[in-house]
């Protein structure tokens, strides 16, 4: 339970609201057991069972002492005004219960609405902002679809499967216990008898739940894979449809769907099994009630009478509801705490990239970044092996190499994104994993291949991430990047929504509005992973000279497929599994005649 105690733990801010809850959800179990025992002088009253009160009894914190100033009351009425004017009493009295009964009900719902959805958006902040914070091999390693299922499905089966129960946990006890101990107070040794009996179904039902909440987790865990399924496919549309591999998709996702389909329905009868096993039960145990109770009433048995027992039966009855509730509420915890471990895997997942308590600020770049005796491996192989490398200020650095060579990783510790397995990465000195997160990454900007663009204006692509950024800023940074004409003839210029992933925009165009976010950014660091590879030859020539714009005056370190693209850098280190092999000028290389000249050749060749 130690999930659900977690669960629990986002209440905790709105414990006022779910204060008010526990006192109005009281309030109603002191209304309803009221009415409820109304029914004994009413009964009385109606067959002529009781003699008449005249003297006022002493009044005490009782059930007993209660009833019987009700009575002296109620004598009184009939001594004054006949039998059917104290009817007319009783009947007002009830009333009055029910509607300050549905009263309190109503608020105690009014207030529990604040700490169910409060608690739900506070997993959903955590879970997001944890995701934000994870290292990219956490997603390397999990499915898209997977996650989006946890972030989406599972936080809802928490909000519908837990948070929707969560005031049973309070409010059911407290009506079972209330009327518990009125039904003591009427007949103890009737009580007990019940006591006896209703143990054994909660046991049975028990043994129900705990299996239904391993085969959630595992029904959930697939429902992740088929989300990934269908983010896939959707992705790779063009591939599926290229290689008429349309039935072989269908195929595939039938029988993952078919899977799923097998432990819902294997859940849901298990699910749907409490609420008539748990009415079965509480039927046996009245039948039973019934005649250990009806005994005693014909064997006019001490302490308990036909309008007493009556008002017991039914008092027993308004158990039932919320125990047949709290069964219920028992089985949907059971299928809602499933959900809550797939959340917390995410919740408690290592975050590799830690940022020490003491972290150092850091505003400027001034002098070189250093990558000294450099190694990284993701799992076991080495990816980078014994890395030395220094980049001054303001120089130009290319990367070159086959794939697979560890170019990309190279950079990618820069903004730690990984962290080095060995050795140290200095800027200015001092190892980037002493300085705070934020700052190291704001001294940073990246043009990838893979441009990333976001379902929103051109506008707000290029601020992205900045605030109070003025219209003249984004159109100065666009102008940057050769991206103003294009965007002035758009429908909305900049405010023209781009579309998912930017699909409304050619590459090359979507390239130079990522282009336009780096130069906005105005970081003094640089790194072009590959940003021209995939643009035709147009294409390619505008983003470049964009890329030019850039470049000056700042430290640029380029990943490079095309070497025409990098002739012009002031340094050029080639590498091979993991290692740097040859480094130098582009004349320099080519007059090694070794590595270098040979990925030269090879293009020349192409």
């Amino acid at each position: 339970m130690k999930k659900f105690y977690r669960v629990l733990a986002y209440v905790k801010p709105y414990k006022g609201y779910a204060g008010l809850n526990i006192l109005f959800n009281f309030l109603t179990v002191i209304f309803s057991l009221f009415s409820f025992a109304l029914l004994i002088p009413f009964l009385n009253l109606l067959f002529s069972i009781n003699k008449l009160v005249t003297a006022k009894p002493e009044v005490h914190l009782n059930t007993k002492s209660m009833l019987e100033y009700l009575n002296y009351h109620i004598s009184q009425i009939i001594i004054r005004d006949g039998k059917v004017q104290a009817l007319v009493f009783i009947c007002v009295i009830i009333l009055a219960s029910f509607l300050l009964r549905n009263l309190s009900r109503f608020f105690a719902m009014y207030f529990m609405a604040n700490v169910r959805v409060g608690a739900v958006k506070g997993i959903r902040n955590d879970i997001y902002s944890k995701l934000l914070i994870l290292p990219i091999s956490f997603f390397s390693s999990h499915k898209k679809g997977d996650i989006i299922s946890r972030v989406t499905t599972d936080v809802q089966e928490v909000e519908y499967s837990i948070m929707n129960y969560i005031e049973m946990i309070v409010r059911d006890p407290i009506t079972i216990i209330v009327y518990l101990a009125f039904m003591i107070s009427i007949s103890p040794k009737l009580t007990f008898f019940v006591l006896l009996i209703l143990p054994a179904t909660g046991l049975i039902i028990g043994r129900i739940g705990k299996s239904l909440r391993k085969q959630s987790k595992i029904g959930q865990s697939r429902y992740g894979g088929l989300l990934a399924t269908i983010e896939e496919s959707i992705s790779g549309l063009r591939i599926i449809k290229a290689l008429n591999a349309i039935n072989y998709s269908d195929k595939n996702f039938k029988q993952f769907n078919e899977h799923y389909a097998k432990i819902l329905i294997w859940i849901y009868r298990r699910r749907d099994l409490a609420s008539p096993l748990s009415e079965f039960l509480s039927s046996v145990v009245i039948v039973v009630l019934l005649w250990f109770g009806g005994q005693m009433v014909l064997s006019n048995s001490p302490g308990i009478q036909a309008a007493d027992f009556i008002t017991y039966i039914v008092v027993f009855s308004q158990i039932i509801p919320p125990a047949k509730t709290f069964t219920q509420g028992f089985y949907s915890i059971q299928k809602g705490i499933a959900s809550a471990e797939r959340i917390f895997e995410i919740l408690d997942a290592e975050e590799l990239i830690e940022e020490k308590t003491n972290a150092l600020a850091i505003k400027s770049f001034n002098k070189e970044i250093e990558y000294r005796q450099v190694s990284f491996k993701y799992e076991n192989d080495l990816v980078l092996n014994n890395i030395s490398l220094k980049i001054p200020k303001g120089k130009i650095i290319a990367v070159v190499g086959e794939s697979g060579a560890g170019k990309s990783t190279l950079v990618d510790l820069l903004p730690r994104f990984y962290d080095v397995s060995e050795g140290a990465l200095f800027i200015d000195g001092i190892d980037i994993r002493d300085y705070r997160i934020d700052h190291l990454r704001k001294l940073i900007g990246i043009v990838s291949q893979d441009t990333i663009l976001f379902n929103d204006t051109i506008f707000s692509n290029i601020a992205f991430g900045i605030a109070d950024v003025s219209e003249d800023a984004v159109v100065a940074a666009a102008k940057v990047a050769n991206a103003h004409d294009f965007i002035i003839q758009m429908e909305n210029g900049y405010q023209t929504n781009i579309g998912d992933r930017g699909l409304k925009m050619s590459g090359g165009q979507r390239q130079r509005i990522s282009i336009a976010r780096a130069v906005l950014a105005n970081p003094p660091i640089l790194i072009l992973d590959e940003a021209t590879s995939s643009l035709d030859t147009e294409s390619e020539k505008l983003v470049q000279e964009a890329l030019y714009n850039i470049m000056c005056e700042r430290t640029t370190v380029i990943i490079a497929h095309r070497l025409s693209t990098i002739k012009h850098a002031d340094e050029i280190v080639v590498m091979k599994q993991g290692k740097i092999v040859e480094r130098g000028t582009h004349n320099e290389l080519i007059k090694l005649n070794g590595a270098y000249k040979r990925l030269n050749d090879l293009q020349s060749f192409a």
